[in-house]
């Protein structure tokens, strides 16, 4: 059997046909269906010409056609590609354009953004539509109307070097098409899931659905619910993927922000296994909402999965005396690669920004040297393997993926340090690195820092121009519940001079604008380019 989720997972459906697979609100499709529904779409995309290695965009919210039509995507050996669904017309048109993109599943809702520039697509041949509200962009065919005329796709042989294509999130640029082979991914599932389980690494694809029957005739099957979209890697890659893989089962939240409230009514109707979220952004209110209302019955919960976003030891510790029988897996990942995780459990917290590091992992200078563990000395992570590049984009990837003393690396631009115990300390994004009067600030350190005053709900930090230091350090924030009703006063003032007590003076923001909500893309990552913006508005005379 070969390393692709799609044979595997039509293993599963042959092997647990009645038991669910996919969970949303009062939905509840079986394996059986799961299968059945994604060979019907398969069909309809084959009689739209799409083919192997065509591109088939996702322009949907988090629902089961998201990943029915992923499954489809797959069957055909057709690349499944993500679209941000919040991007406008123009933003759209680069995606859509820069993918080559034959076909796209897209929700009703979504439709009129796409039919504002399918004229200028004249590769998009195939829309079909899923109908969460009245379809009027008279555009494509209706997707439960494909699933009830079209007859399932027959199963084929597939080859494990079929590949995906994930876009980047576009924060330091435009999005770049991150391509990824399946096999690999398939393989790294199969060794580190199963001892999550309780169960050895699984070396056979076809040992999957076997695994999937003993975890059913133990009750023991697996309930994953991502919070994050699942058009971000988070959600999809972290959060859905290593469920179904072994015959678990995916539940999805119905809003399409995150409602604390229905994450953890949802997490005790569904007794979800595991949580996936990104960092401090989905924590800190999740965590929020427990302490308002103790007592709710998360016993089910044994793991919480989290990456994309820095996810505090303090926000850890408060969700882990609500669970004290879960761990939280915090894994330092990007698009292009996975670096390290740590873990915490209520007994034994971890550092916040600390990983251990996966097998082969280094850390090189601006130089290409390696940096020398209890250094002090900074570098870039570089990830031995990782994807096999951006798509249609020589330049980035050769500048992403090189060879170091004849071993290709992965280095997405994560400043780092490692510690004398092996450990990494993950000090930021280079991209964002702050560089003021020759000093470089990693705006992580400071958010952290800022985050810890009572006051303060979230926080991003950036450089802005400064004549005389080149850059200083400022940012945005948003204040807790109490200080944002008006029942506690907050000077800001205060707010920075908390700074100066934990942080070195060079560190310290000099400015911090409050906002009614700190700007985020919709899987929680910080949105710097639109705080820079806000900051700017704000200091603007009208």
């Amino acid at each position: 059997m070969e390393l692709h989720y799609a044979t595997i997972w039509e293993s599963i459906a042959d092997a647990i046909p009645n038991e669910i697979a996919l969970v949303q609100g009062t939905r509840r499709i079986s394996w059986q269906q799961f299968d059945d529904r994604a060979a019907r779409l398969a069909s309809a995309l084959a009689d739209g010409g799409i083919g192997v290695g065509s591109k088939v965009g996702l322009f949907l919210y988090n629902s089961p056609e998201f990943l029915e039509s992923y499954f489809a995507i797959l069957k055909m050996r057709a690349t499944p590609f993500n679209v941000n669904y919040r991007y406008l017309d123009d933003e759209l048109l680069y995606l859509f354009d820069n993918a080559d993109a034959e076909a796209v599943i897209v929700h009703a809702s979504l439709a009129g953004r796409l039919a504002n520039i399918a004229d200028r697509l004249p590769q998009l041949t195939t829309i079909i539509v899923v109908e969460d509200e009245p379809h009027q962009a008279n555009l494509g065919v209706v997707y439960e109307r494909v699933i009830a005329e079209t007859s399932p796709a027959p199963r084929i042989e597939r080859d494990p070097n079929d590949i995906t294509m994930t876009y980047t999130g576009g924060t330091t640029g435009m999005p770049k098409g991150v391509v990824s082979k399946l096999g690999p991914g398939v393989e790294g599932l199969m060794t580190t899931v199963p001892p999550l389980l309780g169960r050895p690494p699984v070396t056979d694809p076809a040992a999957c659905a076997q695994l999937a029957i003993e975890l059913r005739d133990t009750n023991n099957t697996f309930t994953a619910l991502p919070a994050p979209p699942l058009m971000h890697a988070t959600g999809l890659s972290i959060g859905a993927m290593p469920a179904l893989l072994f015959g678990g089962r995916v539940v999805l939240l119905q809003g399409r922000g995150l409602d604390v409230e229905e994450l953890w009514a949802t997490v005790e109707r569904e007794k979800v296994n595991g949580i996936t979220l990104v960092g401090d952004p989905f924590a800190r209110p999740m965590l929020k909402a427990l302490d308002a209302a103790p007592g709710r019955a998360l016993e089910s919960v044994t793991a919480i999965s989290s990456s994309g976003a820095m996810f505090s030891s303090e926000i850890k510790a408060g969700l882990l005396a609500h669970m004290p029988t879960a761990m939280i897996i915090d894994l330092i990942a990007s698009t292009e690669t996975t670096m390290g995780m740590s873990l915490s459990t209520h007994a034994n917290p971890a550092i916040t920004g600390r990983f251990y590091p996966n097998p082969g992992v280094i850390v090189i200078t601006d130089d290409g040297q390696r940096v020398e563990a209890g250094s002090g000395d900074i570098g870039f992570v570089a990830v031995p393997g990782g994807a096999d590049g951006y798509y249609k984009d020589e330049a980035k990837t050769a500048k992403t993926f090189q060879l170091i003393d004849g071993i290709r690396y992965a280095i997405p631009g994560d400043y780092a340090t490692i510690e004398a115990d092996g450990s990494i300390a993950l000090l930021g994004r280079g991209s964002q690195c702050i560089n003021t009067g020759g000093e470089k600030v990693f705006p992580e350190e400071v958010e952290e820092i800022i985050k810890t005053h009572s006051a303060i709900d979230d926080c991003l930090i950036f450089g802005v121009d400064d004549e005389r230091f080149g850059q200083r350090v400022v940012g945005v924030v948003s204040l807790s519940a109490d200080d944002a009703s008006g029942d506690t006063a907050i000077n800001i003032d205060e707010v920075i001079a908390f700074g100066r007590t934990k942080l070195a003076g060079y560190k310290v923001p000099r400015q911090l604008i409050v906002l009614a909500v700190v700007p985020r893309h919709a899987a929680g990552k910080a949105d710097y380019p639109m705080a820079t913006e806000l900051f700017h508005a704000a200091l603007s005379p009208l």
